[in-house]
């Protein structure tokens, strides 16, 4: 099968369309014709050399996939041949096959195209896990997303708005702010021009954020810590503002504030799989009336991998970037 591989880290053109043997699934697994796999930062991450694959697992970048089942292995009961799935991945999803747990395997929801479900499994995940699952968002709380406009922030967005939060979010143009505001932010800061921690307190009358979900990590965690409201929850789930930074204990214990950082990829299976099954419970019903839906920027060829990553660091997009095999 044709699949990107990266014989060395670096730049967008460091990925390599290549000939690889073809999976074969495991007990307990199920093989995926891809349809459509998504880009993820993380993925730009392993391109570098920076966010390596756990051991034992594929070095084939790809977090999530959509497409449809055409192999299962022994165990396996719930999907069978044909069913059009979307999947989360530890890896692998830059091909054109790819295996799979079969408990972190979705159903395609009813109204999207079989493609654009691959925009969903990995942020859906993502925000449930962190927003709901961890940090116990409210109905009435105010929530901050980072990155409003990423694939990650519009999908934040619109399971706040869905569950009775009130939304805040950072963008970096008033393009990318417009679209958070369609898809349901309340409170829009431009953080090339503004300081969120002002305006979040402008908002809020200095209330602040009772959830804070953050993709930047030490460069903005004094701030964080000074936006929550009083029992807040700072959520880090990436690091593109570095690895290090200060942390005001006195102020975090002021507020009886709490900072966790958390990731996906890592996870156990049968994390994953629980992470997976609250998703189709919670979200999937959601997506289904059409209430909440995947946002995409763009679909690439998979053998123009490297502009898909180029479209990622630019950081220009709005939503969800797709390859196509």
């Amino acid at each position: 099968m044709k699949a990107i591989t990266i014989p060395k880290p670096g730049g967008p053109e460091a990925l390599v369309l290549s000939d690889v043997d073809a999976p074969e699934p495991g007990a307990g697994e199920v093989r995926v014709k891809v349809a459509a796999a998504g880009v993820n930062r993380a993925d730009t991450l392993q391109r570098q050399g920076f966010y390596d694959p756990p051991p034992g697992q594929t070095d084939i970048p790809g977090l999530e996939v959509s497409g449809v089942v055409d192999a299962v292995g022994d165990g396996v009961t719930e999907w069978v041949v044909g069913d059009e799935v979307c999947a989360l991945l530890v890896g692998g999803g830059y091909a054109e096959q790819v295996t799979v747990p079969a408990g972190q395997v979705l159903p395609v929801p009813k109204g999207i195209d079989l493609v654009d479900a691959a925009a969903l499994p990995e942020v859906a995940c993502t925000v449930w896990s962190n927003v709901f699952l961890t940090a116990n968002l409210q109905p009435g709380e105010t929530f901050l997303v980072h990155g409003g406009s990423s694939g990650i922030g519009t999908m934040a967005i619109q399971l706040a708005r869905e569950v009775g939060a009130r939304v805040a979010v950072t963008a970096g143009s008033q393009e990318k702010l417009d679209r958070c505001r369609e898809l349901g932010a309340e409170i829009l800061v431009n953080y090339r021009e503004q300081d969120f921690v002002e305006e979040l307190a402008k908002a809020t009358d200095g209330h602040g954020a009772d959830v804070i979900l953050d993709n930047m990590g030490a460069k903005y965690l004094p701030r964080n810590v000074q936006a929550l409201a009083t029992a807040g929850r700072l959520v880090v789930i990436g690091m593109q503002g570095g690895v290090k930074g200060e942390l005001d204990l006195g102020t975090l214990l002021r507020k009886r504030g709490a900072v966790i950082a958390t990731s996906l990829r890592a996870r156990p299976v049968a994390e994953k799989a629980t992470i997976v099954a609250a998703v189709r419970e919670h979200v999937w019903p959601l997506v289904t009336d059409g209430r909440v839906r995947p946002v995409i920027a763009s679909r690439h060829p998979l053998a123009d991998a490297s502009a898909a990553h180029a479209e990622m660091e630019a950081s220009t997009h709005i939503g969800k970037i797709l390859l196509v095999p």
